[in-house]
């Protein structure tokens, strides 16, 4: 009777968790990587850049901050709204106002698939390396949908022209994210 009663006061306690929303400790964390990325955007992406691709570290970086605080879907919409908004200092955007749109629908695709179940054996999860795909490719094709129909191209011609940039980029910021999600998860714990 005492397991019973102590399993549902943790879940009682979990779920009251839950609905509080995100702490002071993940609002830092979130502005510490989204500003992170800004910086790896401005400094080591111009390095990496290869073949026309190079890494959009905002987009890892908000998704990594959305894979460790696991925000309610508002909260994640308004994490990749200030990501695009972010992205809107010159050095950081050659495109005024396409991030806003592809930041906030990327940060929304991260923020459905973050609760999806993801694990090899039970054991290995990699729903970071598959959400921060997803939402790298969702983030990349609004991207390029705007600014090509903004330049006249049509929808075929756009997915084309613009495949080895997203899908490169999207496999990038997918290692990276999952390189770095279970050693974050290690330091927050301690």
């Amino acid at each position: 009777m005492s397991e019973n009663t102590t399993a549902v006061k943790r879940t009682v306690a979990t779920d009251n968790e839950a609905k509080k929303g995100l702490t002071t400790q993940d609002l830092i964390l979130i502005a510490v990587l989204l500003a992170a990325g800004a910086v790896l955007k401005l400094t080591v992406a111009s390095f990496l850049s290869f073949a026309g691709m190079k890494p959009n570290f905002v987009i890892a970086m908000y998704c990594l901050a959305i894979i460790l605080t696991r925000p309610k879907l508002p909260q994640s919409i308004a994490i990749g709204l200030i990501a695009g908004i972010m992205c809107q200092i010159p050095m950081l955007n050659a495109t005024p106002l396409v991030n806003i749109p592809s930041e906030l629908l990327g940060a929304l695709a991260c923020g459905l698939l973050i609760h999806v179940p993801l694990k090899i054996a039970g054991k290995a999860d990699i729903n970071p390396i598959f959400t921060t795909f997803l939402s790298t490719v969702v983030s990349g094709y609004t991207f390029a949908i705007i600014v090509g129909l903004m330049n006249g191209l049509a929808l075929p011609v756009i997915f084309v022209t613009y495949a080895v940039m997203v899908f490169g980029t999207a496999t990038f910021n997918a290692i990276l994210v999952q390189i770095l999600t279970p050693l974050l998860r290690k330091v927050l714990k301690k």
